[in-house]
């Protein structure tokens, strides 16, 4: 077994609560464990994690634990981290950031983050936003059994949709033993298939009578049939299936890896080229036009105010491909350091049209009708149409 193999996520989790355990302890101790609290990486900015140094949590505090660190304790915080094989970085905002040393530990870690990274990914809606889902498991097979089994048939469900299936995704319950179902366009006439998705240990293979519902299924709704596992078949479902006379598929993980590196292979990391510029001039004079919700606003900054502009160029229901607008200055103090400013949306704005400056962002649709987009690093809103305040004096 190999360092990192040893690792397990309960290893990990155990060794991640001692150490969090022993912060708290620590702080209690000496009376400035008020106000804080741990919370993961994901949580906190719900972006993708390093794969050299990553974050295994983030601790939020009041100041005076950030004075202590300052102080005399500094040494002794770090040297009870060092006792547990971890280091830390002040992050700024009240929060610190927890780091595990170097070596097959830290490789474990940076798996096991990036493994929630790529299951948060797993949404009924994702399109041709994020290549990372299929390479994942291209590259890690064995971790199509870590899935759940909804998100199992959610991933499968956008597989099919890449190879250009029209996809209905069943309701996870009450479907009649049908999952999902598959529509082909065809000329001489359009191709129904049910698929059943198993998500299965690989000691539980599927038998016959999975094959047989399956079976009739289609026989009743006059498709063919699919069986996708994790797991294998039994003698008795394969020789059934091989009497239908092709009508009924049994797949393996064997060709969800495959449809996996195709769909990776299709997927286009340059997203601009998503939308074709006469798409975007056609978007750009629309939203000019009018106050529109398409254009974002972000405000940011440390004892300062910058800003960001973007435009929605495609939008799913948890995800969006924004590009960047240029902003113009509207009132200054005469140096560009304060003033007020707003984005300049015409034919300067497809300059930015370009793979640099168009990027993926989740979106949140919150209790009260509202609607963010987050990239990681800053928080997008509709922009109210008015100047916004900029301050780059620190």
């Amino acid at each position: 077994m190999s360092d990192t193999l040893k690792y397990t996520d309960d290893v990990l989790m155990a060794d991640l609560k001692a150490l969090q355990d022993a912060v708290q302890a620590w702080a209690t101790a000496r009376d400035i464990w008020y106000d804080c609290g741990f919370k993961s990486y994901l949580d906190h900015v719900d972006g993708e994690p390093s794969e050299i140094d990553p974050v295994v949590c983030v601790q939020y505090y009041s100041s005076d634990f950030e004075w202590a660190l300052y102080g005399d304790l500094e040494s002794e915080f770090s040297d009870l981290l060092g006792h547990h094989g971890f280091w830390f970085e002040l992050a700024g905002s009240g929060n610190i950031y927890y780091y595990p040393e170097e070596g097959p530990r830290c490789q474990a870690y940076a798996q096991y983050f990036r493994w929630l990274w790529v299951c948060s990914l797993v949404q009924e809606d994702f399109a041709d936003i994020y290549e990372e889902l299929y390479s994942h498991f291209a590259k890690r097979p064995d971790d199509l059994n870590r899935l759940g089994w909804r998100d199992y048939e959610i991933l499968l469900a956008r597989i099919f949709q890449t190879q250009g299936f029209n996809v209905e995704l069943g309701p996870g319950q009450g479907d009649r033993g049908v999952d999902i179902r598959l529509l082909q366009r065809d000329p001489i006439g359009d191709v129904l298939t049910l698929v059943q998705a198993k998500k299965y240990s690989p000691r539980n293979k599927i038998g016959l009578e999975t094959v047989q519902a399956i079976t009739g299924a289609a026989f009743v709704e006059e498709a063919k049939g699919m069986v996708v596992t994790t797991s294998s078949y039994l003698p008795s479902a394969r020789e059934f299936a091989a009497r239908t006379s092709g009508r009924i598929d049994l797949m393996t993980s064997d060709e969800v890896i495959e449809w996996c590196r195709t769909a990776e292979g299709g997927i286009i990391r340059d997203k601009s080229t998503l939308v074709s510029p006469h798409a975007v001039e056609r978007l750009l004079l629309d939203v000019r036009q009018k106050r529109d919700s398409r254009v974002l606003h972000s405000s940011w900054g440390y004892n300062s105010t910058h800003n960001s502009f973007a435009v929605i160029l495609k939008e799913t229901r948890h995800a969006a491909l924004l590009m960047s607008l240029p902003g113009q200055n509207l009132t200054d103090d005469g140096y560009g350091q304060r003033g007020t400013e707003a984005p300049l949306i015409d034919a300067r704005a497809l300059e930015f049209h370009r793979a640099d400056t168009v990027w993926r962002v989740k979106k949140r649709i919150w209790k009260d009708g509202t609607i963010s987009f987050w990239d990681g690093n800053h928080l997008y809103h509709t922009w109210d149409g008015n100047p916004v305040e900029f301050d780059y004096y620190d």
